[in-house]
């Protein structure tokens, strides 16, 4: 490695895990974690599987997993005590914060777009809808479908068998609830467990999906101002008006008065902050055993988990965080959620140890037999998805291909192409459903496939995880000279940006890029390539599956050493494990010093490496001053010089938003170097680099064009994006720096990772593989964390998540 690339001021040679840099500042801080792109919350880390507890509480197992150093239910915290994530992601933080309470400038953490301080706020949700609003609108059809499709079976899976305490008594409860009955409290019978389904049918139903998205209409102004009368009764910001018309629909306000704590079904409103309106409004009458209470709690602390990457929690979690949120019985609240369809309980078959099968009964004795089970809580809709998944995925793994090409003509593409290429179309050509594992060089594996499927005559797509890996994928396709030409969409519109036949997830799935859909609803394509894989959550992939047509193959291809997706879920890697479909891994490394350093990241290790190009380069800082001077520095002036990459193609990448070396900090610092101005456009001015988050888990960089009457006009790659004013605040930040999160899916051609003495515990061995695998030629580390990166790459691997898919897909694997 080389030290910082002809700098004016002195540096030391070595790797990233030397411990240069002789002071760490403020070891004691926390940093922020890295939750989204559209907002952010407080807090402190939370542990592996557990659900996040109050004000810096760690109830124990099953705490929420993927905190980049934050808690979404943590307390209010100073700027030096504690750092806001990102809301709008939803893994590696654990929520936002709407109606935090009032904060002071040394003390406070600030809140950012779509969190609103006590008494000072904007409205959110409401109002004129953006394109990316309307653009998930698309996607309300479909999951209208799949949920419909789920409540006409008329069973729950189960899984295991008999049943005793509290298992048999939420297994009851769920059925009394199916039957019209309310459960009584502590009255329940054993029920003889049903078989578990069989694989779903391979049949295809019609999936109809409108062709443009509806805006909904926003709440009446009498509606919302009936609510805003309540708020101000209760002592509530009556800035949140909008939004709690817009959560609890019709008859907002008679619903706040009948059940105050209703005020949690609004992003971002804790449960101190309920507990405060409804002392408020019900006086005498209000206490911490009222049952609304406890059902509301129940379902906040679901939506908490889902923040984390959560599809749904282990009932001994979800019991202990209750009782820590002053739930003075928190079984009865979980059977009132589960009774008043709130929560849905599952129960899931375990193996035995060492993936040893279940104990058997002889035959006859069954009914003497008690399996191991796993209970579950989760909420309906993430429940629907992963079910939906699982069944999506069976019908591509139990379908056969449409046979486009003779067996011979594919047999013929592979022997074209040498390695894991060929392997990789050989596993194509017979079969619906196939993973590809690889980094940045492997992408040249699915842009061959895709050229072969498109010379055999098949209408093949890619779709990558945003608009730069979308670019970056059809610049590979043209690099190659083998480019055919781009299949026409099915309405006969362009094929989309790049006239390639690549798209993005979210427009492929909106409709406004990509083939269109054909008269049933499915996507009019015989092959899609989804890239960046490791970023599907559970939702997403459902709509994919659910929108492939019968014979047409699915890829999955990405790098699952990169951080987790932002919904819930971790959808690539629980196929990985599952084993239900052919796997090829490319034999293809990263080139270079990059490529080495990042591969042996990816492995545990932080080696030193050959630099001679001065390809990865390590700058030593002592305190945050330093690292904020020395980070304006590398992407001003020393980079451009001495690599020759403008400060325009250089992204800087932080593990949070807030504290003193946040992208906050870093971005004011950058502006003001780069491209001063007053900022007339809320805070902009054209010129600026930004990125547009429309909805949580979308980053879009782009760069501030000019604004109007209409709003702020962005350029993101290419596409012209204009955001109405009143969202401005809500989903435009700078976007000089990003946190990692942000970053995932595309590259840069430089980078510097800046790693203050405060962001030690915000590593782990994904942040940093992520962070330091955007640099296509040079890499940058501001070095301010000593020991702690090495131990972070050694040691902290990706905190785990509880999602039932493998359960739901072990049926699958015994016929495989």
């Amino acid at each position: 490695m080389s030290t910082e690339p002809e700098t004016t001021e002195d540096t030391e040679p070595g790797t990233p895990g030397t411990g240069q840099g002789p002071g760490a500042e403020d070891a004691g801080r926390h940093r922020e974690a890295d939750a989204g792109e559209a907002a952010e919350t407080e807090g402190t880390e939370a542990g592996a599987g557990q659900v996040p507890e109050g004000e810096g509480g760690d109830p124990g197992a099953g705490q929420v997993p993927e905190g980049e150093g934050a808690d979404a239910v943590s307390g209010p915290k100073s700027e030096a005590g504690g750092a806001d994530a990102d809301a709008g992601q939803v893994p590696e933080a654990e929520g936002a914060d709407a109606v935090s309470g009032p904060k002071s400038e040394a003390g406070g953490a600030d809140a950012d777009a779509g969190q609103v301080s006590e008494g000072v706020g904007v409205e959110a949700g409401v109002g004129q809808v953006s394109e990316a609003e309307a653009e998930l609108r698309a996607q309300q059809a479909e999951r209208e479908r799949i949920e419909q499709r789920k409540a006409e079976k008329k069973a729950p899976i189960e899984s295991g068998t008999k049943l005793s305490g509290k298992a048999a008594d939420l297994l009851a409860a769920v059925r009394a609830v199916e039957s019209g009955e309310k459960p009584v409290a502590r009255v329940f019978e054993e029920s003889r467990p049903a078989p578990r389904r069989s694989a779903p049918e391979p049949e295809r139903r019609p999936q109809p999906v409108a062709p443009r998205p509806v805006a909904a209409a926003a709440p009446a102004p009498e509606a919302v101002q009936a609510v805003r009368q309540v708020l101000a009764e209760g002592g509530a910001p009556e800035v949140l008006a909008p939004q709690v018309a817009a959560a609890l629909g019709e008859g907002a306000d008679e619903q706040l008065r009948a059940d105050p704590w209703q005020l949690l079904r609004t992003p971002g409103v804790r449960p101190e902050q309920a507990d405060g309106f409804a002392r408020s409004l019900l006086g005498a009458e209000c206490g911490p055993d009222d049952e609304r209470r406890g059902r509301a709690v129940t379902g906040w602390l679901l939506e908490q988990a889902a923040l984390a990457g959560h599809t749904a929690l282990e009932m001994p979690a979800l019991l202990a965080a209750l009782a820590q949120r002053g739930v003075p019985e928190p079984e009865s609240a979980v059977q009132d959620a589960i009774a008043e369809g709130e929560a849905l309980v599952f129960q899931d078959a375990l193996e035995g140890e060492a993936g040893a099968p279940a104990p058997t009964a002889a035959e006859g004795d069954e009914e003497d037999v008690e399996r191991p089970v796993r209970v579950l809580v989760g909420l309906e809709r993430y429940a629907m998805a992963e079910e939906s998944l699982a069944d999506g995925l069976a019908r591509l793994v139990n379908s056969v291909p449409k046979q486009d090409g003779s067996a011979e003509d594919w047999e013929r593409a592979a022997a074209a192409a040498q390695g894991s290429t060929a392997e990789l179309i050989r596993a194509v050509a017979g079969q619906g459903l196939v993973l590809h594992t690889g980094g940045e060089a492997s992408l040249a594996e699915p842009a061959a496939l895709l050229n072969a499927a498109r010379a055999l005559g098949l209408r093949a797509w890619a779709a990558a995880h945003g608009p730069i890996g979308r670019s970056r994928f059809a610049a590979l396709l043209r690099r190659s000279g083998q480019a055919a030409d781009v299949p026409g969409r099915g309405d006969g519109a362009p094929a989309g940006p790049g006239d390639s036949a690549v798209a993005t997830v979210s427009g492929l799935l909106a409709g406004a890029e990509g083939p269109g859909r054909d008269a049933d609803g499915a996507l009019d394509l015989d092959l899609l390539v989804v890239l960046d894989a490791p970023q599907l959550d559970v939702e997403t992939a459902a709509l994919l599956t659910e929108s492939m047509p019968d014979g047409a193959r699915l890829v999955l291809a990405g790098d699952p050493a990169v951080l987790w997706s932002v919904g819930p879920g971790r959808v690539f890697a629980d196929l990985l494990a599952a084993r239900i479909c052919p796997q090829v891994a490319s034999r293809r490394p990263d080139p270079g010093p990059l490529g080495e350093l990042v591969s042996g990241v990816g492995i545990g290790e932080l080696n030193q490496v050959e630099a001679p190009g001065k390809e990865v380069v390590i700058v030593p800082v002592r305190d945050a001053g330093e690292a904020v001077h020395r980070t304006v520095q590398l992407v001003a002036d020393s980079v451009p010089r001495a690599i020759g990459v403008p400060a325009e193609e250089t992204q800087v990448i932080t593990p949070g938003h807030g504290g003193a070396v946040g992208t906050r900090a870093l971005n004011a610092a950058l502006k003001e170097r780069l491209n001063p101005g007053p900022g007339r456009f809320g805070g902009f001015d054209p010129g600026d680099r930004i990125v547009h988050s429309p909805a949580p888990g979308r980053a879009l960089p782009g760069r501030v064009v000019t604004a109007d009457a209409e709003g702020l006009h962005l350029s993101c790659e290419g596409e012209t994006v204009v955001v109405p004013k009143e969202r401005v605040e809500q989903s435009v930040r700078h976007g000089w720096a990003l946190t990692a999160h942000q970053a995932v899916g595309s590259r840069w051609p430089a980078v510097v990772v800046v790693l203050p003495g405060d962001a030690a515990q915000a590593l782990s061995r994904p942040w940093v593989y992520t962070a330091f695998g955007r640099a296509d030629r040079h890499l940058s580390v501001v070095h301010g964390v000593e020991q702690a990166l090495p131990r972070a790459v050694a040691e902290v691997p990706a905190k785990p998540r509880t999602t039932r898919l493998p359960v739901l897909l072990a049926p699958q694997t015994s016929g495989t």
